[in-house]
């Protein structure tokens, strides 16, 4: 262990604290997927064939998770999200909130939701702690939102959206994942919304990773083209990114209660300041969501494993994390794990 930690500090400066991977990019986010069931079936997600949901034991518990979260805050992680499958739909999960929220030095703790139930559970997660929510939307029009997810829920996504602002969250971010032929024609709608609402629109590149590479072509959309798309609607004014902000690039119009942020992962790689790890809903800790390779931190935990198997682990992890993904090489890895089970 020593020897390893010896590796990092030997790669970091010394006004960088915590940890630090071989090329010099400080880590301090972790994604915690800590459910793979949803109460939708996004075609790019989950497709319809795919049933099998992870038995209840191959779950991290909440402790197991609280653990590992502790070990990794005391190690340097300030930003924890939580992700799916949908966070909101595992039992008691205001009451691992509340836990999480409790941990000394975690400055940062956000959680992503397909908004589904948001109107009965926004006021507790408030009170457990959460501010900062981003919600998944791909459309604005309740009989594609039925073609998109499987589910007629469209209006009960929007009443989590208002029950989430008359309450206080902030920032409310707004996911879309654009698909060339199946929802490009509302990203302008999507734009004209960020000029009214105070909520930041966020354009994700689709991936081709796992079950969604045979889409990945003819879905594909760059956030460039849906720039020069937006443009036609006026001047977008590039806003300076804040700490902790993640990889979007933000923009807004002159005027606008909101903003916009596209996140162009295949287009514009921000694996060189790339600063996440992901724990899976499996236990498992990936340093690349584009990559296979991971470490089994479930396998140490039920194994009676000390806490400094664990730190070696994280420790180990992160001097594996690749420079950059290889999606765009003619014979690139794939990534074929599930999103539901990685996290969004």
């Amino acid at each position: 262990m020593n020897t390893i930690i010896n590796k990092m500090n030997n790669n970091a400066t010394d006004e960088q604290a915590g940890l630090t991977d071989l090329f010099s990019r400080t880590i301090s986010y972790l994604r915690v997927s800590v459910t793979d069931q949803c109460n939708l079936r996004c075609i790019y997600c989950t497709p319809k064939a795919i049933d099998e949901k992870l038995a209840c034991a191959d779950l991290l518990s909440y402790e197991e998770l609280l653990r590992i979260i502790r070990i990794a805050v005391s190690m340097g992680i300030k930003k924890v999200r939580l992700t799916g499958g949908e966070p909101l739909v595992r039992r008691d999960i205001v009451s691992f909130i509340r836990n999480l929220t409790a941990i000394p030095g975690l400055d940062d703790i956000r959680l992503t939701t397909n908004g589904i139930l948001l109107p009965q559970l926004a006021g507790q997660l408030y009170e457990a702690g959460i501010r900062k929510l981003n919600i998944s939307l791909d459309t604005l029009r309740p009989e594609r939102y039925l073609q998109i997810t499987g589910k007629d829920y469209f209006f009960r996504v929007w009443q989590g959206i208002e029950s989430a602002r008359e309450i206080g969250f902030s920032p409310i971010k707004i996911n879309v994942v654009l698909l060339r032929g199946i929802n490009d024609d509302e990203l302008l709608d999507f734009a004209r919304l960020s000029m009214t609402e105070n909520l930041q629109i966020r354009f994700i590149e689709f991936m081709p990773m796992g079950d969604a590479v045979i889409q990945a072509k003819e879905r594909y959309f760059s956030s460039e083209e849906m720039i020069a798309r937006i443009e036609t609607l006026g001047t977008l004014h590039r806003v300076e990114a804040r700490n902790m902000d993640g990889p979007a690039r933000i923009y807004r119009f002159e005027g606008a209660s909101g903003s916009l942020g596209f996140i162009s992962p295949i287009s514009h790689q921000f694996c060189d300041r790339c600063n996440r790890l992901r724990l899976t809903s499996e236990g498992r800790l990936r340093s690349c969501l584009l990559s296979d390779q991971e470490t089994d931190i479930r396998k140490i935990l039920r194994s009676s494993g000390t806490d400094e198997e664990i730190r070696e682990a994280i420790v180990e992890t992160i001097l594996n994390k690749p420079k950059g993904h290889a999606l765009l090489e003619e014979d690139g890895a794939n990534c074929h794990g599930r999103m539901s089970r990685i996290g969004g």
